[in-house]
């Protein structure tokens, strides 16, 4: 808040911490969600170097997308955020991208060990899952969360990725 009370977009060095670590957070656990998905469904038909490149270019489309509708947001209420902050912005959201490196690195990995693309996506998911409930816990934590709320939180996170794990062998069936 600026001395006229009005906010100025920039957060202080303490409130920016705040915020921005929930805000990185989450943007990972989005990123590692169309990660898998794009995993399950690309998995099935594409070969390695081209599913890689699917799963990088949607994150970034993504990304790209949610700052600019962050921004839209801004303009609706009167003003634009200075450089400084949009650039804050676009840092605190690139955990959505970068969500995708060790998947990423599985699915090349497995690939290169003989695996077949479809059991790569395979693996790629599985430690896509993990990741997903490491997060949750990890967030748990940070929110305080212990016993059946944590557990469930982390539980949680893991059926969403199992369901991606099912919609893949799915569509392989399907296919």
């Amino acid at each position: 808040m600026t001395a006229s009370g009005h906010d100025s977009g920039e957060a202080s060095p303490a409130t920016g911490i705040e915020r921005v670590a929930p805000a990185r957070r989450a943007a990972g656990i989005y990123g590692l969600i169309v990660t898998a998905s794009v995993l399950a469904t690309g998995g099935t038909t594409l070969p390695v170097l081209p599913l890689v490149v699917a799963v990088f270019v949607t994150l970034l489309v993504y990304w790209l997308a949610e700052e600019y509708a962050e921004l839209l947001e801004h303009a609706h209420s009167g003003h634009l955020p200075t450089w400084t902050r949009t650039r804050s912005m676009l840092v605190a959201k690139w955990p959505m991208v970068t969500a995708s490196y060790i998947p990423l690195i599985i699915l090349v990995v497995a690939r290169v060990l003989g695996a077949s693309t479809s059991t790569s996506a395979l693996f790629a998911l599985i430690g896509t899952v993990v990741l997903l409930m490491a997060s949750a816990w990890r967030a748990g934590r940070s929110a305080r969360l212990t016993g059946l709320a944590l557990g469930g939180m982390t539980v949680l996170a893991g059926l969403l990725g199992l369901g991606m794990i099912g919609l893949k062998i799915g569509i392989t069936h399907l296919h």
